[in-house]
């Protein structure tokens, strides 16, 4: 259910409304927009009566929603949602890179990558402390040593930190250092972690499962909205097909319906999607003619010895080379790099 509010509608009345959904057992999720301001509700388990709140001083109308998205659904919001953090806006218009090397490796290489990066307009490093890997015998991450390699790179810099959450116990240390908690796609249905980052108040980048569906991808980001963190980013990276041709294949194609149902900003990963670094940027512009508002894509100063995924990594430049073509096809289609 959304209840809609008349335009002068006044503060009492919007807190009359929000203790009425309250007083259901259910949960108010206020939405100011431009002109008035709308009240969804989560958490009811059968149909809300209308009647309940269309008679309440200062409510225009009272609106069923029918996707069970309800928070992610453009029903409860029309308009795009803008993530806003120190270092710039994501969102509509704009089109944001996020790079770095698939894993921490040591400080030299993350202060290296930071000044390169930032040298060239980019405000967000990527990095993992904590690597998921299919083989247990593979790199596994440098743990609680890689975010404080992180949190100091941060500290001397001041270039915003996206890295991966992978465990529950890691929450509260993450989210004290980074400045956007990723998420992987192994993890896009752990429903604990997903509630855990729902009460965060840091950016969540959410990346699509192997093998998730649009519907089930945008059922997470709910698990996370729902929690009452609504700055969610999601992430396309591959998923699993029969092709032999490439790591992932790379489903662009989901774009155009995501951002039609849903008003979160959607990123691509080029570098997961292909496994191979020579693809990345084709797909990366491709990423931008179907619509994504952002990047994310593995970078090394020397991909060839990285600890983790060097095959798909980028060197600095041929990430050069990409971001002077971006900045040339970004503003043909109305966005800013």
């Amino acid at each position: 259910m959304l209840v809609v509010m008349k335009r002068e509608a006044t503060a009492e009345q919007i807190a009359h409304v929000i203790a009425a959904v309250a007083a259901q057992g259910l949960t108010p999720h206020p939405l100011p927009g431009a002109t008035r301001t709308a009240i969804g509700m989560t958490g009811n388990t059968q149909a809300v009566e209308q009647s309940l709140f269309e008679l309440l001083p200062g409510v225009a109308e009272a609106i069923r929603v029918t996707k069970p998205y309800k928070l992610t659904g453009r029903e409860m919001q029309p308009h795009d949602t803008v993530v806003t953090m120190k270092q710039g806006i994501v969102g509509p218009k704009t089109f944001t890179l996020i790079a770095g090397p698939c894993s921490v490796e040591s400080e030299a290489t993350m202060h290296e990558t930071a000044e390169h990066l930032l040298s060239r307009g980019i405000r967000f490093l990527r990095a993992g402390a904590f690597k998921p890997r299919t083989s247990p015998y593979a790199f596994q991450g440098m743990g609680l040593k890689g975010l404080k390699i992180l949190a100091n790179v941060k500290k001397a810099t001041g270039i915003g930190i996206v890295t991966e959450l992978m465990d529950v116990e890691h929450a509260e240390a993450l989210e004290e250092m980074t400045d956007i908690i990723q998420i992987g796609a192994r993890n896009m249905q752990n429903f604990s972690l997903l509630k855990r980052v729902g009460k965060c108040r840091k950016p969540v980048l959410l990346k699509r499962g192997l093998s998730a569906t649009l519907e089930e991808w945008l059922m997470a980001a709910e698990y996370i909205m729902a929690g009452g963190n609504y700055d969610v980013i999601l992430c396309e990276r591959g998923v699993r097909t029969f092709s032999d041709h490439s790591r992932n294949t790379l489903d662009l194609s989901v774009i155009p319906p995501a951002k039609a149902l849903c008003h979160l900003p959607i990123f691509v990963d080029p570098s997961h999607g292909t496994g191979k670094r020579a693809y990345v940027p084709a797909m990366s512009l491709a990423a931008l003619g179907a619509g994504a508002d952002g990047l994310m894509i593995e970078a090394h100063p020397d991909p060839d010895h990285a600890a983790s995924d060097g095959a798909q990594t980028m060197d600095f430049t041929a990430l050069d080379k990409l971001l002077e073509t971006l900045r040339i096809m970004a503003p043909l289609l109305g966005r800013t790099l």
